[in-house]
């Protein structure tokens, strides 16, 4: 590993102030590092040390008290200093026998000064090759990200910046993209990547001096991850901030790629339109799909048509992005993902390439996802809906698919219940409804049922369709109406009292109710798309 920036004792033991010191116990630990001298003369270090500290001291805080010497060597160590230097003589003239034993069994070096010698001397030479050396720091890092941007304008592919960050740090390179095999840079053997593997999985419990993980994300979801690991030294602050730019640069490069290959997307409209038109045949689609590297297990599919509303004066932007995100996020759920953008709609065909046939669940999740993304929760130009068609088990019948996901967005938007996705195969009695409105004037049929109510309603404000709808879904229950109404028992009976005499006393009755409820449906579904339909039928 090419080391940064890593001031240890053993350097400082060669600086001229420490010409007469000499170590006398933790000879082991004079490689720990240091990253700043403090200056301690008191009993009380707590919130004084931040870690690698070397302490100077005349232990006068402690003179003539080993009991408090040892709890303050102790005390060091807990807060991760780099070593203490004492100045013997003047208030301390031996190390007592059990700081020597815990400084040799910790690896915590004991500098001694058997003369006076200049503290401020010894801060300001420190000091001033630690900023020093941070100042180098600050440059080569910029010097690093410079070119690493250089290189993003020519490079083909991630593997080159992988190259980058290794040529840079000399360490093992690791990175793996979601749901993929981890790749090694330099390339190493199966037994040796198992063992990395494995240390990498107990770090990312644990923290390790020998692994740092940095994920990758784009649009809110973790996309990959770059590890770097290092057997024999620990990861310096410099290693950290390397791997965090590069972890940029990738993020950059990978955005870039999968925008291209979304641009590529759009010449494939021509196709796929065809293909949700029914125009081609299996074996075309068959080999359409293998010309292009897609691999299913199954020939489960299903369309799904995002309808995008755009708020006033503001146009839609960034349709783009909302397709990549709609992509990445079902490609972690388990399907092949093809679009057709047309105006303020996009089409996703999706392949399930998993042995089970899930469909609906990974949906549902992927759907929530995209929901509590960042990109869709920063989207403030338009809001959307998703509908998903006839799930299908033939390619061949995409088509299928697509008509019922027309006919799912249609129904959608004349629902009262105005939750984000619905699917085909739930709309039940809406399916019903819509195929009805073709042929029937459901304005009359429903009037026939409901206009004495409504009538009522609007006469005297006595909010008896609500009351009857509520009193219907709670499946005559009184006592959960009121509850659901927020009404006392009174009102209710009141209420139900005018139901019966505008309805009949049999509206409970299996058959009526059974019409009714469909009416209320259909009330709705009506009121959503002209309002004050039904409300106008004599």
């Amino acid at each position: 590993m090419k080391e940064h920036f890593q001031l240890k004792v053993a350097d400082i033991l060669n600086r001229k102030h420490f010409e007469n010191a000499r170590v006398i116990a933790g000879h082991d630990g004079v490689q720990r590092i240091v990253k700043w001298v403090h200056v301690v003369e008191a009993t009380s270090i707590r919130n004084l040390l931040n870690g690698h500290e070397l302490i100077l001291s005349t232990g006068v805080a402690w003179k003539d008290n080993v009991d408090l010497f040892i709890s303050m060597v102790k005390q060091f160590y807990k807060n991760n200093a780099a070593g203490l230097c004492i100045e013997m003589g003047t208030y301390v003239s031996e190390i007592p026998a059990e700081v020597i034993e815990f400084a040799n069994e910790n690896q915590f070096p004991i500098i001694i000064f058997e003369e006076e010698v200049p503290f401020v001397e010894i801060t300001q030479d420190i000091h001033s090759v630690i900023i020093n050396q941070q100042y180098q720091k600050i440059a080569d890092l910029e010097d690093y990200s410079q070119s690493l941007n250089k290189r993003l304008l020519t490079i083909e592919t991630y593997e080159d910046i992988l190259q980058f960050i290794f040529s840079a740090l000399d360490v093992q390179i690791i990175f793996r993209m979601k749901n993929q095999e981890y790749e090694f840079v330099p390339e190493i053997n199966r037994k040796d990547q198992a063992i990395i593997l494995s240390q990498i999985d107990g770090a990312k419990q644990n923290q390790s001096q020998q692994i740092a993980v940095s994920p990758i994300f784009l649009f809110g979801q973790e996309y990959a991850e770059l590890i770097i690991y290092s057997k024999d030294i620990p990861i310096s602050e410099y290693d950290l901030l390397i791997l965090d730019r590069t972890a940029t640069a990738l993020a950059q490069h990978l955005l870039r790629d999968l925008y291209v290959e979304e641009k590529k997307r759009v010449e494939e409209f021509e196709w796929l339109h065809g293909w949700l038109e029914g125009e081609h045949s299996l074996e075309g689609i068959q080999e359409y799909l293998i010309e292009n590297g897609n691999k299913t297990k199954t020939s489960d599919a299903v369309v799904l048509i995002t309808k995008l509303f755009p708020i006033k004066d503001k146009s839609i932007n960034d349709v783009t992005y909302l397709k990549l995100l709609f992509r990445s996020v079902f490609e972690q759920n388990g399907f092949v993902v093809f679009s057709v953008e047309k105006r303020n709609e996009i089409t996703f065909i999706l392949l399930n390439s998993r042995a089970k046939k899930n469909l609906k669940e990974r949906i549902k999740k992927a759907v929530e996802s995209i929901q509590e993304s960042e990109f869709i929760r920063k989207q403030s130009s338009a809001k959307f809906i998703i509908a998903a068609g006839k799930f299908t088990e033939s390619l061949r019948d995409v088509h299928k698919s697509y008509q019922t996901a027309k006919e799912t967005i249609r129904i959608q938007q004349k629902m009262t219940n105005k939750q984000i996705y619905h699917f085909y195969e739930d709309l039940h009695l809406y399916r019903l409804i819509s195929q009805m409105s073709k042929y029937t004037d459901l304005q009359e049929l429903a009037s026939e049922y409901l206009f004495p109510v409504i009538q009522y309603d609007q006469k005297y404000n006595g909010k008896l369709l609500e009351t009857l709808k509520a009193y219907l879904e709670c499946n005559g229950s009184k006592q959960e109406t009121s509850n659901k109404l927020f009404i006392v028992r009174q009102t209710l009976y009141h209420r139900l009292q005018k139901l019966e005499n505008l309805l009949g006393e049999d509206f409970m009755d299996h058959e009526k109710r059974v019409a009714i409820e469909f009416m209320l449906l259909v009330h709705d579904y009506l009121s959503a798309s002209k309002p004050g339909a039904v409300n106008q039928v004599r």
